[in-house]
């Protein structure tokens, strides 16, 4: 039983519910998402820490309370992964899909094989600036599908998990948005869809709330 589910104070009560939505995350994105605020706090939470004991893995927390704008994004991803300086911009040879790009190693130890992004309170970006959070969710999930059917490394899986309320599931269904259809710069054919050969993301919209059941 996970410790969530023996806590007397827990909001889920559903034992070993974690690995589920691990098998989820083998094969597509997800966007979770609940209107009681301590559930979402409790899900994300405790994914983290189910992530963070698998063997070969890597998490990567975004603390969306305090991401309102680009800079915010850039300096926790910047303080989340060793790389060169963090231009605050995305594209380019020093943006954020270059260091999404980036596998650190250690000495004696290979580098991992699945990382996960997990984006706490995502919607408070959506709030701010709708654009950009579609923005760099599309450079996110483009530079995990590159990475999965496009890079000459070792395979790494990436996956990100979206944590919001009503506003992030509804942003979900949106044809228009970046969970459903990559970002269009208007130069031809999104660039992901190019560089990947995948013709949209892949993200599932997962209520939280049924776990309390």
């Amino acid at each position: 039983m996970g410790a969530l589910s023996q806590h007397r104070d827990s909001p889920f009560q559903v034992a070993d519910w974690q690995p589920a939505v691990t098998q989820f995350l083998d094969e597509q994105h997800m966007a979770a998402f609940s209107t009681d605020a301590r559930k979402r706090v409790g899900f994300a939470t405790a994914m983290g820490h189910f992530l963070e004991s698998q063997r070969d893995t890597e998490v990567v927390h975004f603390y969306g309370r305090h991401i309102t704008d680009l800079e915010g994004f850039c300096y926790q991803l910047e303080s989340a992964l060793p790389g060169a300086p963090l231009t605050r911009k995305i594209d380019g040879p020093s943006g954020i899909v270059n260091l999404l790009r980036h596998r650190h190693t250690f000495a004696f130890r290979p580098p991992a094989r699945w990382r996960y992004y997990i984006w706490h309170d995502a919607d408070v970006l959506l709030d701010h600036d709708e654009r950009l959070f579609g923005r760099l969710a599309d450079a996110l999930m483009g530079a995990a599908a590159e990475a999965e059917y496009v890079s000459d490394e070792v395979l790494q899986l990436q996956r990100v998990l979206f944590v919001g309320g009503a506003r992030l599931e509804s942003y979900a269904r949106d044809p228009e948005g970046q969970m459903r259809c990559w970002h269009d710069d208007g130069q031809g054919e999104p660039f992901w869809r190019v560089v990947t050969g995948i013709e949209t993301p892949s993200v599932m919209r997962y209520p939280i709330d049924v776990i309390d059941r």
